[in-house]
């Protein structure tokens, strides 16, 4: 839509209304009895011929003799607007006699239309409506330069108010940055160097009397003092009730829309077509997001607002089904713009990283949806908002079904090397952590967009449907992982990685109050116990062998001592020590809590039997050569040896084994 610009329009000079009159009453317009009329006396004298008209109207066949006051009110009025021409401020916006002169005439050729027919009545309804024609476009221009000139009555405009975008404090590079913009109200520029900025304060209210409201009142608008929204309000009352509704409309329907798009191209805002967002890399396309998202909350937590405002404030009091038209078609036609984009990007390529921008988008579209609501006075742009929604929902719905097909269909065949953290288990559970900032609006979106399924044990219990989908995604991950460690030959490492996996899901939990909430603390304490299972289950694997070597049991032979059998323990011993020690010590336990209980609880069974057996069998062998060469450690090396365990040492990662 073209922006419509015109000059302002001639204005009356300083001169009042009954100056004008008194003035032109002076030559030709006089009243019968040739006394000079006052404007007041003018339109009482009009008053009594309406009435007398209104009266007569019943009686089709009485013709009407028209009184002189229609004749002087005519020119009083055409007198008004040639001052226009002459004079630099206009007072008449300003004056109610103006405004009642102008309403007078229009109830003057609605009454004379139905009045029966006579040259008189005739000649008075063509003058009478000649000269409301020309005040009715005299106050379309006098509108049209109000709206597209708010500085030009010698008050300074107010500009939208809205957040700064022009600090140059700032660093737009991170734009996959987590929930702080959300919790800082940080939002990204659009296209522009100088990235989020914090919000600036509002600017200070002006007081002005409110607009058909009869009192004080605190009121802002978008570019107009208070003086210019009363002017508009009194020519807009005066273009319906004269009948030229539809003019009025028109123009300040055409000029606010003008000004609503210039507010928007000041922002950034631009049109991306479907196919350039869909030829987009996601990097180019979140950023565009983002910007769609700034400029999305800007309208509805200031721009909108202030815009009803304008309307309601503009079409008062009688008039408020104007306002609701009017406001809503604005809105309607901005909204549909921000839904083109928002359908446009659900069309795109769908994948988990997205989801939490497009859950952004779905919160922008639903808080709009409440800014632009019109009551019911008109059509209004929700039902195209929900449907936006709705799609979005959906597809926010599929993003996190490609969560779960993204475990699912991780089945590589190559262990994590040490038996660390899986790099599935480390994405899903950030992923999970995150997706509980936005908990309440995936709780909407499940609720209502995502396809019932028959529901686990787990699933049960009264949970809500976000906590479903949690525990199921859980389940899946274990189903997973449960897989992934039987690609470990040595059973001791099966359990190390089940255990570091199981470890850093707790952590995240315990990290995490959303997720702790969600899940429950039954499912905390099943967890914990799957992890001291583990425990117990390694400690079996690895060192119950090692520990049957320091079994006082079978040493004997007919009550004595077996050399032969006990320098054979201590071979075996040593031999089981140094293959553990060699292979464990490449093993990797990342979290230094587990790593330290695992080499604790270790040290507590081997390092007393050893010391024991030590203690007692050292002495059946020979001192020197004999004892050095079966005794290998001392209880104080086995200790240091131990603490040794699961720091992943890369040189011997050559001769680990899986």
């Amino acid at each position: 839509m073209e922006e419509l610009s015109h000059p302002r329009s001639p204005s009356l000079g300083s001169g009042s209304p009954e100056e004008i009159i008194e003035e032109d009453t002076n030559g030709s317009s006089t009243t019968g009895n040739g006394d000079d009329h006052s404007l007041s006396q003018v339109l009482e004298d009009v008053d009594r011929f309406l009435e007398k008209l209104s009266t007569a109207g019943g009686n089709k066949g009485d013709s009407v003799e028209v009184s002189d006051s229609v004749e002087i009110l005519s020119k009083t009025v055409e007198s008004m607007i040639d001052q226009c021409s002459y004079q630099s401020h206009d007072s008449s916006l300003d004056s109610p006699a103006f405004f009642g002169a102008i309403d007078r005439l229009s109830r003057l050729t609605e009454l004379l239309e139905e009045a029966p027919p006579s040259p008189a009545t005739l000649g008075s309804l063509n003058r009478a409506g000649t000269v409301l024609q020309r005040t009715m476009l005299y106050l379309e221009d006098e509108l049209r330069t109000i709206l597209d000139h708010p500085n030009d009555g010698g008050c300074k405009p107010e500009p939208y108010r809205r957040l700064d975008y022009n600090n140059s404090n700032s660093n737009n590079n991170n734009t996959s940055s987590y929930k702080h913009f959300r919790f800082s109200a940080k939002y990204y520029t659009f296209n522009s160097p100088s990235g989020y900025h914090e919000p600036i304060e509002r600017r200070p209210e002006v007081e002005a009397t409110a607009v058909g409201g009869g009192r004080e009142e605190e009121y802002s608008f978008p570019g107009f003092s208070p003086e210019d929204v009363l002017r508009m309000n009194k020519i807009a009352d005066a273009m319906i009730r004269a009948g030229y509704e539809s003019e009025c409309c028109i123009i300040y329907s055409v000029m606010r829309r003008n000004s609503f798009k210039t507010e928007l191209i000041n922002l950034g805002y631009e049109i991306v077509s479907i196919e350039d967002l869909q030829r987009m890399q996601w990097d180019s396309l979140e950023g565009e997001i983002v910007s769609w998202i700034r400029i999305v909350k800007e309208c509805t937590k200031s721009l909108f607002g202030e815009e009803r405002k304008l309307c309601d404030s503009v079409f008062s009091g009688r008039h408020s089904d104007v306002a609701g038209r009017l406001f809503g078609g604005l809105a309607r036609a901005v909204c549909i713009q921000f839904l083109n984009f928002a359908e446009a990007a659900v069309l795109t390529k769908r994948s988990a990283e997205k989801l939490f921008k497009f859950l952004d988008m779905y919160e922008a579209i639903r808080d709009l949806g409440c800014s632009v609501g019109c009551d019911g006075r008109t059509e209004d742009p929700e039902a195209a908002i929900e449907a936006a929604k709705a799609q979005i929902g959906k597809t926010a719905v599929g993003m996190f079904g490609e969560l779960e097909k993204s475990i699912k269909s991780d089945n590589g065949r190559t262990p994590v090397p040490s038996g660390a953290v899986h790099p599935l288990t480390r994405y899903t559970m950030n992923y999970l952590e995150y997706a509980c900032v936005y908990k309440e609006t995936l709780e909407q979106v499940f609720r209502q967009h995502k396809p019932q399924h028959r529901p686990t044990a787990a699933e049960e219990a009264g949970r809500t449907e976000f906590a479903k989908q949690l525990i199921r995604v859980m389940e899946l991950l274990d189903s997973n992982l449960e897989m992934k460690s039987r690609l470990y030959r040595d059973p001791s490492l099966r359990y190390i990685f089940l255990m570091n996996n199981g470890r850093y899901i707790l952590q995240k939990i315990k990290g995490s109050p959303e997720i702790h909430e969600v899940m429950g603390e039954p499912w905390h304490r099943k967890r914990s116990t799957n992890l001291r299972t583990y425990h117990k289950n390694y400690q079996r694997e690895t060192w119950y062998g090692l520990l049957q070597c320091l079994n006082h049991g079978g040493l004997s032979v007919n009550g004595k001592v077996s050399k032969t059998v006990l320098k054979e323990r201590f071979k075996s011993f040593n031999s089981m020590f140094d293959d553990i020690h060699k292979t464990q010590t490449t093993w990797v336990v990342s979290d230094e809590q587990l790593q330290s209980e695992l080499r604790v609880s270790i040290s507590a069974v081997v390092t007393p039997a050893y010391r024991s057996f030590l203690g007692r069998f050292s002495q059946y062998l020979d001192p020197g050569r004999q004892s050095e060469k079966y005794i290998k450690y001392q209880p104080e090396d086995i200790e240091s040896l131990i603490d040794e365990l699961f720091d992943g040492n890369p040189i011997s990662m050559s001769r680990r084994r899986t």
